[in-house]
Parts: C-alpha cells; structure tokens; sequence
C-alpha cells in the first residue's frame, strides 16, 4: 500500500495539485450524498433568477477536492485531516475545469501537524476558492 509523506519528508513550498472537470453527473451525487438539494444547484429556471444566471457547483464539491489532494497527493495516504478554513471567491459552473492546488507553509514537528495553503482556480485561472489546511501527516 502507497504511504504518503512524514513531517520529516516535506518541504516549506511542496505543492501538489489534481485537476477535474465539474459535470452535471457530480453535482447530482453530490447533492444526493451530501442532502444539498439548494435550487441554485439543481434548477436551472430558479438559478435563472439568481444572481450567477446559471446553475452553479456546490462549494463544498469544490472544496473536496482539497481533500483528494491532501490525501492521495501531499502528504497522501495516512495523513489526517484536522482543519480548513475556506473562503469562496467566484462560483464554480458546471463544466468548469477546476485545478485544486496545496502547498506546505509551515511545519510544525513538536505536534506533527504541517500547514498548507490551499486555493482551486478555474480554467481561466480566476480564484474560486482558498484558506488553509492543517494535517497530521503519517509518522515514519
């Protein structure tokens, strides 16, 4: 089995990244695992409405992706999740090409724990999202 990275074996400014296409497919099953049923989401008459014009991502599917970098990518397998912060910057429209990118920023080995920059931009580059992230990476 793949083993992701100790503390010992990041480096301040490591970055790892995954790219995804947002389709109408997963903004269904997200809606359906999650219970986020928001029109904004699902009908395009009431999306029509609002102030996007279009139907739009949920903002917690984009901010998954973050999690598949932290955890198939930087550190990878055996890491723990402990926290995000999350701010949204403009909305994520179906079949948007979103890039979610993590870079380590401090480490912190008196608590194993690392801090990453996190941030998901679309195919234009425009900002969608960012915060920042803390993991417990594997221990050795």
């Amino acid at each position: 089995m793949e083993q992701g990275k100790t503390i010992d074996q990041l480096d301040i400014g490591e970055k790892a990244s995954l790219t995804k296409q947002i389709t109408e497919s997963d903004v269904l099953l997200f809606a359906e695992v999650t219970g986020d049923k928001n029109p904004i989401h699902l009908d395009p008459e009431y999306a029509r409405q609002s102030r996007f014009k279009e139907r739009i991502a949920h903002g917690m599917l984009t901010a998954s992706l973050i999690s598949a970098v932290l955890g198939n990518r930087l550190p990878g397998p055996g890491n723990i999740y402990v926290s995000q912060s999350l701010e949204f910057k403009a909305p994520v429209k179906l079949g948007d090409v979103i890039t979610a990118e993590v870079e380590v920023i401090e480490k912190i080995p008196e608590r194993n724990r690392v801090r990453l920059r996190t941030v998901c931009r679309n195919q234009d580059g425009t900002v969608v999202l960012e915060g920042e992230a803390v993991v417990l990476p594997r221990r050795s």
